[in-house]
């Protein structure tokens, strides 16, 4: 299992793990991150979900989620491809 690595309060995730998700080459990503195209939203779950962390990463046309136990294991993984179209904002809310 592919596991997430928390450090210093933040998380630490594997650039191949995002660009696959967003569908792009890993210097592509980078160059997105640095750019600002690509952005990110971490939340924390409660209750039912406490322990959990839901990782989200978007890039101009995809979104990829990552749902993490509190080990850092992937216990879920989605992508939502808008195709030519840029996510939309109500995509980029918590729980969006």
């Amino acid at each position: 299992m592919t596991t997430i690595a928390f450090a210093d309060g933040a998380f630490e995730v594997d650039a191949a793990i995002v660009a696959e998700g967003l569908g792009i080459a890993v210097p592509l990503l980078q160059a997105g991150m640095r750019a600002g195209r690509i952005t990110t939203l971490s939340e924390r779950g409660i209750d039912a979900d406490q322990g959990r962390h839901r990782l989200t990463f978007f890039s101009e046309s995809r979104r990829l989620r990552l749902v993490i136990d509190e080990h850092g294991t992937i216990i879920q993984r989605s992508t939502l491809d808008f195709g030519g179209a840029p996510v939309p904002h109500s995509a980029h809310r918590p729980g969006g």
